[in-house]
């Protein structure tokens, strides 16, 4: 999927001359934790969030510049910009201007690469170096809600050929236990016998087996045996039943 299959198509901005009431007015009026801003030829020139106004004069929250005299020599130019964010009134002022974006065309995986190398939470979307969307976290989460919903298709899968795909599966993985997991299919019912060495192993395969179409439920009757003591464990399903070993 791209960017511009699951964006956002309605961008809120702030002009980066509108005054800093007026960006957290729109802020709070979208319930919106952040800002792209935009000029008046169309083209994104900064964001602006929540942590831009943290550090302000009228919550007394404003930062202090050290005191140190090697501070008050050297770094003269970071004091300007602490007082700034402290005191600003227009958007120009404040907003940050290094702006992570992506293109409409990109594939998620570069969104998401982008936001988590620069930990932010949404991004602007362009198209011909135009604002045209916005991709946020929760559009990733109404992505994969889609993608998780049960599928209402009445094509039915044989339960020898669920066994089949989920072999398969299995086999593809450097990890999975292929060679001490017994699997049964009935009725869409994948049920799991057998030993894991490493309990890791017990999620991966549920994992596995329920994002494979047709299967209904897993039923998992598998022990972990611990390689170095030589203790077993039952499955959380058996144990909650009592069947412990």
């Amino acid at each position: 999927m791209r960017v511009k299959d699951v964006m956002t198509k309605k961008v809120v901005s702030v002009s980066p001359q509108a005054t800093v009431a007026e960006a957290l007015d729109t802020m709070t009026r979208s319930n919106l934790s952040g800002l792209p801003v935009i000029d008046a030829a169309g083209a994104l020139v900064g964001v602006v969030s929540e942590a831009d106004f943290l550090r302000r004069a009228e919550l007394g929250t404003e930062k202090k510049p050290s005191s140190h005299w090697l501070a008050a020599i050297f770094l003269p130019g970071r004091a300007a910009e602490i007082y700034t964010r402290a005191h600003a009134r227009r958007v120009t002022e404040i907003m940050s201007t290094d702006v992570a974006a992506v293109d409409e065309t990109a594939g998620l995986e570069e969104a998401v690469a982008l936001m988590e190398k620069r930990r932010v939470k949404r991004l602007p979307v362009l198209s011909g170096g135009k604002v045209v969307g916005m991709i946020t976290r929760a559009d990733f989460v109404h992505a994969l809600a889609l993608f998780l919903r049960e599928s209402y298709d009445t094509t039915l899968i044989t339960d020898d050929e669920l066994e089949r795909r989920i072999r398969e599966e299995m086999q593809a993985q450097v990890w999975a236990p292929t060679a001490s997991v017994d699997i049964a299919v009935k009725d869409g019912v994948v049920t799991l016998h057998g030993v894991l060495t490493d309990e890791r192993e017990r999620n991966a395969l549920h994992a596995l087996i329920e994002n494979i179409d047709g299967v209904r439920t897993v039923h998992d009757h598998m022990v972990w045996a611990e390689p170095f003591s030589g203790m077993v464990t039952p499955s959380p399903e058996d144990a909650a039943k009592g069947d412990v070993i």
